[in-house]
């Protein structure tokens, strides 16, 4: 009963804005000293983490992905997708959702996608004659499949929490994240005005598109090469990464000036990184309470006895899981429920790879579910526009991505076969 009482308290500091790392890291400490364990159980498993191989790649591909976004390759990358698909009606919404996708996967938060490529996207939109509405659906929407792709940083995470093959999870992203992908660019090219003046298709541009994206263009290929092929491991693949996109943007397309810019961006990008290590820490301790207290093992006990069957507890995890993707942000998601829902779904017999695409596709949809999904008021603020109208402008959308969702969690073969396929390990 006292335990339940101090949950509760956690819950309600949750939503008065308490940290989170203050919260987690405060029950883990309350909650060994009652089981009369040394507190320092919480201080090691905190240490832990820093001496894990993949803990590099996240500030690595956070430090690529934000230098990226604040040089110009949202205007080239925007430039290249639209000179091969510009052209088809419903072209442009294409456009803005692949050069979307494209920089989730890298910043690993569709938040910094709408704010980074917002401002060019939007006015892009309107200017082809999309309606205000579909405009506002579509940049708001178009990044979510991004999570999916490496190198996504909430991939990495995931990995690392749930203790499963991040190259596995790397390359079972990769077809459903083309289904969603695919899914709303054909409600996109629905809401695509009738063509008055018809672009012509251009050889020309394409080939003028990709002399200026020449750099950029290779890097996630090199990316998922090396580690598919086994030339190099994540961690080296993210330092490679971060090293071509600072040697690109800085030295040959000189986007930004090493003094005042690069200074700039590396701050920003280790505010986030540092952030996500101190909810790792927190978690990681209360989440060796947890498991030390099987609470795992009782909440499978409870669902078998109350469920039992798999297909109901995979439809009560996706509505549970939308839930928790509104409340908190995706990283603090991962920490915070990975540890409870992985063993249960393993004792259902859920394969682990598969169970983390449908736990990354349920969370990126969770950032776009009224009322309080995080993307609808950071559109609402980087667009000016009432929060009410981005709840109208992404239903559609919304529906869309939760039928894919329901395809991806009751189809495993979309999530599992490159990996069966190419024997990833």
């Amino acid at each position: 009963m006292f335990i339940t009482i101090i949950v509760i308290i956690g819950i309600i500091a949750a939503f008065l804005g308490v940290p989170l790392f203050v919260i987690l890291g405060g029950l883990a400490f309350i909650f060994f000293i009652l089981a009369g364990i040394d507190i320092s159980a919480v201080i090691i498993e905190t240490a832990r983490i820093g001496t894990s191989p993949v803990l590099i790649t996240i500030p690595l591909f956070t430090f690529a992905g934000y230098i990226m976004a604040e040089a110009g390759t949202p205007r080239r990358m925007i430039n290249l997708v639209n000179s091969f698909i510009g052209w088809l009606r419903g072209g442009v919404a294409i456009v803005a959702i692949v050069a979307s996708t494209f920089f989730t996967a890298f910043n690993g938060a569709t938040g910094v996608t709408i704010i980074a490529l917002g401002g060019l996207l939007f006015p892009m939109l309107l200017n082809e004659k999309y309606n205000e509405k579909s405009s506002l659906g579509i940049v708001t929407s178009a990044g979510t499949m991004g999570v999916l792709f490496p190198p996504s940083i909430a991939i990495i995470l995931y990995g690392l929490i749930a203790k499963v093959s991040i190259a596995k999870l790397f390359i079972a992203g990769i077809l459903p994240g083309i289904l969603l992908t695919i899914m709303i660019s054909i409600l996109s090219m629905k809401y695509a005005p009738p063509i008055e003046d018809k672009k012509e298709f251009s050889l020309k541009e394409i080939i003028k598109s990709v002399k200026e994206a020449a750099w950029e263009i290779p890097l996630p290929f090199i990316v998922l090469w090396g580690i598919y092929s086994g030339k190099f491991t994540a961690a080296e693949a993210a330092i490679i990464t971060a090293a071509y996109a600072f040697v690109v943007e800085v030295f040959i397309y000189r986007d930004l000036h090493i003094k005042k810019d690069v200074p700039r961006i590396i701050r920003a990008s280790i505010v986030l990184t540092g952030g996500i290590f101190i909810i790792l820490g927190a978690a990681l301790g209360l989440t060796n309470y947890l498991i030390d207290e099987q609470v795992p093992m009782k909440m499978f006990n409870w669902i078998k006895t109350n469920i039992g069957n798999k297909y109901v507890f995979l439809i009560l995890l996706n509505l549970f899981l939308l839930i928790v993707g509104c409340l908190m942000d995706i990283f603090s998601a991962i920490m915070v429920v990975v540890p409870l829902i992985a063993p249960v779904a393993l004792n259902f017999g859920i394969e682990p790879t598969h169970l983390g695409i449908i736990f990354l596709t349920n969370l990126g949809i969770g950032y776009l579910t009224p009322p309080v999904g995080l993307n609808l008021f950071i559109a609402s603020y980087r667009f000016r526009k009432p929060v009410i109208n981005l709840y109208i402008a992404v239903i559609p959308f919304l529906l869309v991505l939760l039928i894919g969702l329901i395809i991806i969690t009751y189809i495993p073969f979309i999530s599992l076969c490159l990996v069966d396929l190419f024997k990833v390990k």
